[in-house]
């Protein structure tokens, strides 16, 4: 808790895409790191923060992620000086995924892994996290006060025998039958008693910027279709890869926003990453944050990258803050590098968003 213990901040960032970076002299991850907690050479202002979600996509490999990008990247949490390495809640994005004849979670248990079953190699003791985890390495909870946080992670489809090369899949964002299951479970469960917030590496569908149909993709003048936010997979359902796109095996199901039609104001945040822009892009008449389906915000959080999707990737990350009492949560854009902007808030993207009930730290 932050100003005498009254605001709980949540640093919501993703799309790290380690090793992109670290071959052009840049640090994504680890730079953000120190710019937070005020130890970066670059003057850029700190703020207070006092848990990180991370919403994946630390690899930078369009097949298969790397020993050598896990090294990379469990070096560069060690920039981490006045929070603990568990202060980072984290969730497996499209480019952390295994392939589909690996153990499933295989590299994102291995070296990310928020259960903390490689602690030796990753860091991440669970009994450290200072807010319990519950779940497992795809679908975890814990509680902040009366918030219940839902963390899922995005797998591979097994379905999907072509795609992105020896990964296979698709650039659209899946969850299996078991996550939704259980995320349902969740919502219809304490959605009377808590502040719902559901983290995943996509947002769904028409909610935040470039998350319709085909819009990760640009039309040429021949009529085809090539790369414009996200990679282009003729064989990888190119259409959906802007949002959550396959939910149990089917594919542009509309679970979870046929669930949330029907259930208006049940979940009050949805946090996602994925598509990598500048702040005040409005592509397909969306912004980073909108209000859908009665009283659920969508958050787009991405990306720390500057040199994965070069064309579009403008650092920035996202500092929620929840005070005691009230029944708002300010949302605000941090800059990570100047190209855009100066670095630090960027005052005209704060977003106030309302919650279904006022947050207690308890």
């Amino acid at each position: 808790m932050t100003e005498s213990e009254s605001v709980f901040t949540v640093w919501a960032n993703g799309c790290s895409h380690v090793m992109a970076d670290h071959k052009n002299g840049r640090e994504s991850l680890g730079d953000a790191i120190r710019q937070s907690e005020g130890t970066s050479e670059d003057g850029a202002p700190p703020f207070d923060w006092d848990i990180c979600l991370n919403l994946g996509d630390f690899s930078a490999a369009f097949g298969l992620p790397t020993e050598e990008e896990g090294w990379e990247i469990v070096r560069q949490f060690k920039a981490l000086s006045m929070h603990p390495r568990e202060a980072f809640y984290t969730i497996c994005g499209n480019h952390d995924r295994n392939a589909p004849d690996e153990e499933p979670g295989f590299w994102f248990r291995k070296w990310i892994d928020p259960m903390g079953e490689s602690s030796d190699l990753s860091g991440v003791h669970c009994e450290q996290y200072p807010y319990p985890v519950n779940g497992t390495w795809e679908r975890y909870w814990f509680d902040v006060g009366n918030i219940r946080f839902l963390m899922m992670s995005d797998v591979n489809e097994l379905s999907q025998a072509k795609g992105r090369g020896e990964l296979r899949g698709n650039p659209g964002g899946v969850v299996s039958k078991d996550t939704f299951d259980w995320w349902v479970d969740q919502v219809e469960s304490n959605r009377d008693d808590k502040i719902i917030v559901t983290a995943h590496h996509y947002v769904l569908k028409e909610t935040t910027v470039a998350s319709g149909e085909w819009e990760g993709m640009t039309k040429t003048v021949d009529g085809s279709w090539k790369t414009e936010y996200h990679g282009y997979y003729p064989e990888g359902t190119p259409n959906g890869a802007s949002y959550l796109y396959w939910v149990a095996g089917q594919e542009d199901s509309g679970r979870f926003e046929q669930w949330l039609e029907k259930n208006p104001g049940s979940v009050d945040l949805w946090l996602g990453a994925h598509t990598h822009t500048n702040p005040d892009d409005t592509h397909g008449g969306k912004s980073h944050v909108e209000e859908r389906y009665g009283g659920t915000t969508f958050v787009n959080v991405a990306a720390l990258t500057r040199h994965f999707v070069k064309t579009h990737a403008m650092p920035i990350s996202r500092i929620l803050n929840f005070e005691n009492g009230q029944d708002t949560v300010n949302v605000q854009c941090y800059m990570h590098t100047d190209e855009y902007r100066p670095i630090g808030i960027y005052k005209d993207k704060d977003a106030k968003v309302k919650l279904k009930k006022p947050f207690i730290m308890g």
